[in-house]
């Protein structure tokens, strides 16, 4: 019997360890928001993890919230965890979200948290500071060199350039994006107190958008779908343009990896109209993409459907063009189309940014975030399929 017991159990297969992911979960920019949360609610003593949550008007136990804890918990901004009791701002925590703390002791304890307390993070920093910013492939060479496991190795390269960027160590130097190091960062910062905090930034050559050929939404398959909402406008608009530009450069390069085929909706219907067809591509796609340049009157009626229907949705604009208000809370990124100069140095960085909000959004695509999650959380549309 014990003979047949050891049989059966050498027979079993061996259950396979939970590995801890090496890398934080988002950008340290927004588990910088939520440390500031932290600090304004308990003015830097521990705070009841239930009662910040009812202040900042989030559900304690959503998947977003459980994750904000996380990410910030590895940066080392707090301590705690989403089970904890109080949640605390750690020492360097509370220098990094504090605007009244000199800038240069403020940004540097940012530096230290985000990009030298995170083993991948550093080693690509110490890599490449003083030069250009290496193609991406490049990049992800390094941290799997370095012994990061290659299941996190894209994740990690995007994270870190986003991080960079927020913290002004990747810029624009003649004509390239370069790492350069913190010590030249703070350099440009005064000794003083100064209020207002440490700002995101408001390669390869072009390519125009891909297939123009009609799919319609029986055909699509839309597990593998990103919808792209963009001013389309008419040929040889500028807004035609714009939307190529964007689609064949930063949003189709960005998606690759996830193997989402991107479709727009001139491609379903004809430019500017709402067909049933566009209708099905919003409530059903598995991701979409929003690019709010020119303040679009389409753009902001097909957004205001997915964000109906809590479905993850990335937003783009212009750095030229304004955030409307009720959609400032929504994290968007910003791209400066201003001249040539400044868009082509930055085309990698976008992808990334791009990249980093995708890769969220699909692990978790419930923690969905936009002012109608926001004040009606129990509020969903949902797709009747019946005819």
């Amino acid at each position: 019997m014990t003979e047949d017991t050891d049989t059966q159990d050498a027979a079993k297969p061996a259950k396979r360890k939970r590995t801890v992911k090496p890398i934080p979960s988002g950008s340290f920019e927004e588990a910088l928001g939520f440390a500031k949360s932290i600090l304004a609610y308990g003015s830097g003593t521990p705070v009841r993890r239930l009662g910040l949550f009812d202040h900042i008007g989030k559900a304690p136990e959503s998947g977003p919230s459980r994750g904000l804890i996380a990410t910030a918990s590895k940066y080392g901004l707090i301590s705690g965890s989403a089970k904890s009791e109080h949640l605390e701002l750690t020492k360097d925590g509370l220098k990094a979200a504090d605007e009244e703390v000199a800038p240069k002791l403020r940004v540097k304890a940012r530096f230290d948290l985000s990009i030298a307390s995170i083993d991948s993070f550093n080693h690509l920093y110490e890599q490449f500071k003083n030069n250009r910013l290496p193609a991406k492939q490049a990049l992800v060479d390094s941290v799997k060199d370095s012994g990061l496991d290659e299941e996190y190795a894209e994740e990690c390269v995007d994270t870190f350039i986003v991080n960079a960027r927020y913290l002004k160590i990747l810029k624009t130097l003649s004509g390239a994006e370069r790492i350069v190091t913190i010590e030249h960062a703070l350099d440009d910062l005064p000794t003083s107190q100064q209020a207002g905090a440490l700002n995101a930034g408001s390669t390869d050559g072009f390519n125009v958008a891909r297939s123009n050929s009609l799919v319609t939404s029986d055909q699509a398959d839309f597990e593998t779908t990103c919808f792209y909402i963009t001013p389309i406008g008419e040929e040889d608009s500028e807004e035609r343009k714009h939307s190529d530009l964007f689609l064949g450069s930063i949003v189709e390069p960005a998606l690759e990896k996830f193997q989402l085929k991107v479709v727009r909706a001139d491609q379903i219907a004809k430019p500017g109209t709402i067909t049933r067809q566009v209708i099905d591509f919003l409530l059903r796609s598995r991701l979409v993409i929003a690019d709010m340049s020119y303040h679009n009157p389409n753009v902001f009626y097909e957004l205001a459907i997915r964000h109906a229907a809590r479905l993850p949705v990335v937003q783009l604009i212009r750095s030229s063009d304004r955030i409307p208000f009720d959609l400032g809370q929504v994290r968007t990124i910003q791209i400066d189309t201003s001249t040539i100069y400044s868009l082509v140095p930055q085309i990698e960085v976008h992808r990334s940014e791009i990249s980093a909000q995708v890769r969220a959004a699909l692990e978790d695509p419930d923690s969905v975030d936009n002012p109608i999650s926001l004040f009606y959380p129990n509020f969903r549309t949902v797709l009747d399929t019946e005819p």
